[in-house]
């Protein structure tokens, strides 16, 4: 059996590659030890079959955006315990191959309200965090909120023009009933307590609240705790 080396190394000795390129290789998910994939260069290996995919390109990966449908009360450790291979969508329209690489440095953007789950976006993409940055103050977000008690006269109404509580004035929304004990809101740019107090004025206690729209970006049937890919196409 040989020494343990780097797997950089024993790609630069099978390519006649320089490092850097070995490194692109690797780290761009074409190099597999064994048949499985490994995207450190400072892998060890001593005998094992090392074999570059035969699509290889030494193009840089290029940054991805995720969608989550995270649970109630998930911390920034929490999310990024979900963001594994194991937990992506099997039904994933936008799929490509999964890389490693897409989990790193992921940058969370517009949080959900406290308590609430559903869909949180996650991105590496520059372009991406600066639109949810600069523009996400006029991004509707559309939730879903289970309650229960009896709404106050003319709730609504009281909504869409601007509720006035206790001397807080809260900025116009979208509000519908669902079915008997659960709501819709369509609105921009909600503080983290917003939907809570807004129900509380009402006389309405919150159960449970989804978030299932950013933009024009929906969850639509993606499982708790699973991602997807956000699509070429897709807008927030």
């Amino acid at each position: 059996m040989s020494e343990p080396t780097r797997l950089s190394k024993r790609v630069i000795e099978l390519l006649g590659c320089s490092r850097s390129e070995a490194e692109q290789y690797i780290t761009g998910g074409w190099v597999s030890v064994d048949g499985q994939v490994i995207e450190a260069p400072q892998f060890k290996v001593t005998d094992q079959r090392i074999e570059l995919h035969p699509q290889a390109s030494l193009e840089p990966v290029q940054p991805v955006t995720l969608l989550l449908h995270a649970p109630a009360h998930a911390s920034g450790d929490d999310l990024q315990r979900l963001l594994t291979g194991d937990s992506h969508w099997a039904d994933d329209p936008y799929s490509q191959r999964i890389l490693h690489g897409h989990f790193m440095r992921q940058q969370q953007s517009l949080p959900l309200q406290e308590g609430a789950s559903g869909l949180v976006v996650l991105s590496q993409d520059w372009r991406a965090q600066r639109k949810l940055r600069e523009d996400g103050h006029r991004l509707e977000q559309e939730y879903l909120v289970e309650v229960r008690g009896e709404m106050a006269a003319n709730g609504l109404d009281r909504l869409k023009k601007g509720l006035q509580h206790k001397g807080l004035q809260f900025p116009p929304c979208k509000a519908s009933w669902q079915s008997e004990q659960r709501l819709r809101f369509a609105l921009k740019n909600p503080h983290l307590q917003q939907l809570r107090q807004m129900c509380a004025a009402l006389g309405l206690t919150i159960v449970s609240m989804k978030r299932i729209r950013v933009g024009g970006v929906p969850m639509a049937k993606l499982p708790l705790g699973q991602w997807r890919y956000l699509g070429d196409k897709e807008r927030f």
